[in-house]
């Protein structure tokens, strides 16, 4: 059924030689007709029923029209398909692409699930529930690269973790001004695990916190859980942690050193270490004014602030920076680590993570991992976590383009070349089909992820 006031028939009387009418009256047919890929990605992870597993049914026997695994489904490929809100429910719930991805028969089988509907299970999760899916999600990650990476060595994994502004514009619970980000905010933090020397950073958690928590706030918690984890799955991996500065803290520093990993964690500057880099800036000063570039020298220092019960070894990168029409600008950087390497290479390894900020741009510009307008805080920070958990599906999907020049893709791109598909549903006895465009211009790619995800040529 059309949404009220949009007209289901128009006209261009004059567009072409004759005139045009677009009209909306064929049933059967959706605009996401790839999206079948996410079912089946989703079967090989298995993610979306052990997520639904997690979550009690509170509901009164009898009275349940929408399964638990059904309204997981609905969200997690909706918004992997790029409706991030659940008023998008209201055209959706009838679509049959979508009924049949969260099991329903496509023509006759019930529609989805409403946006009230929706909403209601958004805000009946609790805090206790939200663990349980947090550490869900991380144990499927986890598992799938053990499973992915079975027959190789896995000789170091790197966690990154990292925090990012979540702009609110509501009455939400535990929203708070944040002068740094200059806006009312969620801080959600993001964390995500590299295996060997692969450059892809895989989303393991996603976590929402108020908009005046610390940096550090939960951070050693997750640290543990996580270590626990990949422990258990590879035993023999040596563990790293990249941080930024807001996490430079002697706990964590402390959880760091009695777990055994290696560590990078940059720091602000002070007064005591912006005097033991000044040498170091001058030669760096010289070189640019020499050469009319950009100029950095790297260095190390043992530095212990005044909350620290030892010294530590510092990295120091002094640099100066050259932009055209600009003076010559210094930009001090400081890491601390327990790594024994070169410093210029212990940044570079630390500068690594900055791959980081793409995958943040992908979850709130692909995703809308930004999209909390619930009023309750747990409501909230469950619709964070099943966004982490459409991201994961994407991620897993993308790993199945490894070999081709589609694997470096960002989200939006993936969607509209593999999911944004026409189709025509036909059910009979015997099969379900879908009828696809034959001009459609990126099928060799569909194609090869479909074989790769058990299809075979008809």
């Amino acid at each position: 059924m059309a949404e009220q006031g949009v007209a289901q028939t128009l006209l261009f009387p004059t567009l072409f030689d004759k005139p045009l009418v677009a009209t909306f009256d064929t049933p059967h047919q959706s605009s996401d007709g790839g999206a079948i890929l996410l079912k089946a990605i989703d079967d090989a992870l298995g993610l979306t029923s052990r997520l639904a597993a997690c979550l009690p049914e509170r509901r009164q026997e009898g009275k349940i029209e929408h399964e638990l695994p059904t309204l997981i489904r609905q969200r997690c490929f909706g918004l992997a398909c790029g409706y991030a809100d659940a008023n998008d429910a209201a055209q959706l719930k009838a679509d049959p692409i979508h009924k049949l991805l969260a099991g329903r028969d496509p023509i006759t089988g019930a529609a989805l699930a409403s946006q009230p509907t929706l909403s209601r299970f958004e805000n009946v999760v609790t805090a206790r529930d939200l663990y349980g899916l947090t550490q869900t999600l991380a144990d499927v990650v986890i598992a799938h690269h053990q499973a992915r990476l079975a027959g190789q060595r896995v000789r170091r994994i790197t966690i990154d973790l990292d925090p990012t502004d979540d702009p609110t514009h509501g009455q939400q619970e535990l929203t708070f001004f944040n002068g740094h980000y200059g806006t009312w905010c969620y801080l959600p933090v993001v964390g995500t695990l590299t295996f060997n020397g692969e450059r892809t950073q895989h989303l393991v958690t996603a976590i929402l916190r108020p908009g005046n928590a610390h940096a550090t706030l939960g951070v050693i918690g997750i640290l543990r859980r996580l270590f626990r984890k990949l422990r258990l799955a590879f035993p023999y991996a040596r563990l790293r942690v990249r941080l930024d500065g807001g996490f430079a803290s002697p706990a964590v520093f402390t959880c760091l050193e009695d777990e055994g990993v290696e560590y990078l964690v940059a720091m602000a500057s002070n007064p005591r270490l912006e005097k033991r880099i000044r040498r170091l800036l001058g030669k760096a000063r010289m070189r640019s004014k020499a050469t009319g570039e950009s100029a950095q020298v790297f260095g190390e220092t043992r530095y212990a602030a005044k909350s620290w019960k030892r010294k530590r070894r510092v990295i120091m990168k002094a640099e100066v920076v050259r932009l055209v029409g600009r003076d010559p600008r210094d930009n001090p950087r400081f890491v601390v680590t327990n790594l024994p390497q070169a410093p210029r290479r212990v940044y570079e390894i630390y500068r690594e993570r900055g791959d980081v900020e793409n995958r943040l741009k992908e979850l709130h510009y692909g995703l809308g991992f930004d999209r909390t307008s619930c009023t309750r805080f747990w409501a909230n920070a469950f619709r964070v976590l099943l966004t982490a958990a459409a991201y994961v599906l994407l991620q897993a999907l993308r790993q199945r383009l490894a070999a081709t020049p589609a694997a470096s893709l960002q989200v939006g791109t993936l969607r509209e070349r593999l999911f944004k598909l026409g189709a025509r549903v036909q059910v009979s006895a015997r099969r379900i089909v879908l009828h696809l465009p034959s001009a459609f211009p990126w099928l060799a790619l569909w194609q090869a992820v479909a074989l790769a995800l058990g299809a075979s040529p008809g």
